[in-house]
């Protein structure tokens, strides 16, 4: 268990904290777990002051904590997160160090991580990563269609395959169905050989690739030979009812609207679906719409569909991915102000030609 005093009279106080900062120590029963979430040379705890900002020192078996009153907060519900997953015999790496930042600042009252919605195949847990991913597995849960709008690296398929994978080996739903359009992005591979498998088996690989993560290759193998696991082309989805299944559709940005709603009317009785797209790279002709936009655009508000929409704070990956993010959005953002200044700037020159045109003509009256 982990115990809170306030300026401990035991040891050196920490300097007075300033106005509207706090200062507390966490007190740990195991040394030994201790040094765990701290981890080597205490790489740790930097990642935790650098991610919170805010400062901490170790002594024995007491972490303290100072700086801004609701970045202590937070420090302290990831420190502890930490420190559970450790006394449950999980190990502690330094992207689970950078989960517990994220999730540190979801405003949820279910605080501690332990009671967040959890994903539970063969492999173990799935746990949410960000407070994105929290809203988005309890999405899963509860909505018979549920839509995944974000940048790379938020865990949208990831997290769609391990419902699915629980779903079906709980005996919820018959079979899994995986699709994906097959767009190049931005480069043309012309003909691709071997049998319809084999050339949509490269559009595929992120869908098989959680897969692998969830289950054992041989499990997979055996599913997908008995049908209970299905790669499905989206061209070759028109005039299907897909009943007792769990389907999804990846990269849906890439979709025409037509597309789209054909996919979308599968849907038969007992089935759950899950579309998970960018919006932001879209791989579609030049002027084509997107069938994700469209579909948002037409559906979201409607009974029994859920649209979760992650950023830039969601991505789990590298978090230079983040920031790569963020520079693309910040970019984007400016350019549509430019854009948008230009076209005032434009209409303004119309505007003034047209008045001084009506008053050259009233001056030749």
């Amino acid at each position: 268990m982990t115990h809170i005093t306030l300026s401990p009279a035991d040891r050196k106080p920490l300097p007075a904290p300033a106005h509207g900062t706090k200062a507390i120590t966490l007190t740990f029963a195991d040394n030994a777990l201790l040094a765990l979430l701290l981890g080597d040379h205490d790489r740790n705890v930097v990642r935790l002051e650098q991610g919170l900002g805010v400062r901490m020192s170790c002594r024995g078996n007491r972490v303290a904590i100072n700086g801004d009153a609701a970045r202590v907060d937070a420090a302290q519900s990831a420190v502890n997160s930490l420190y559970r997953r450790l006394e449950r015999g999980e190990p502690v790496s330094p992207s689970d160090v950078d989960a517990a930042v994220r999730m540190s600042e979801i405003d949820d009252p279910r605080l501690p991580l332990s009671d967040l919605p959890a994903i539970r195949t063969k492999r173990g847990a799935v746990g949410p990563r960000s407070p994105g991913q929290a809203a988005y597995m309890e999405m899963l849960g509860k909505h018979e269609m549920t839509f995944g709008i974000g940048p790379a690296g938020t865990g949208k398929t990831y997290l769609a395959v391990a419902q699915a994978v629980a779903m079906l080996t709980a005996g919820k739903v018959d079979r899994i169905v995986l699709s994906r359009p097959a767009v190049e992005a931005g480069e043309r591979l012309g003909f691709l050989p071997g049998d319809l498998k084999e050339k949509v088996d490269p559009y595929l690989r992120p869908l098989y690739d959680a897969l692998n993560d969830m289950m054992p290759a041989d499990m997979m193998a055996k599913r997908m030979l008995s049908g209970e696991i299905e790669v499905a082309p989206l061209a070759f989805m028109r005039g299907r009812t897909l009943a007792h299944a769990f389907v999804i559709l990846d990269e849906a940005q890439n979709t025409t609207p037509v597309q789209m709603k054909m996919f979308l009317t599968r849907m038969g009785e007992g089935t759950r679906m899950v579309i998970a797209g960018d919006l932001s790279q879209i791989d579609l002709p030049q002027g084509a719409r997107s069938g994700l936009r469209d579909a948002l655009d037409t559906l979201e508000g409607l009974p029994g569909i859920g649209v979760c929409r992650f950023d830039k704070r969601d991505v789990v990956r590298h978090p230079l991915v983040a920031r790569i993010v963020d520079a693309y959005d910040q970019r984007a953002a400016a350019e549509k102000d430019t854009r948008r200044e230009a076209r005032r700037s434009d209409g303004g020159r119309f505007e003034g030609s047209r008045v001084e045109g009506s008053r050259a003509e009233g001056a030749g009256k």
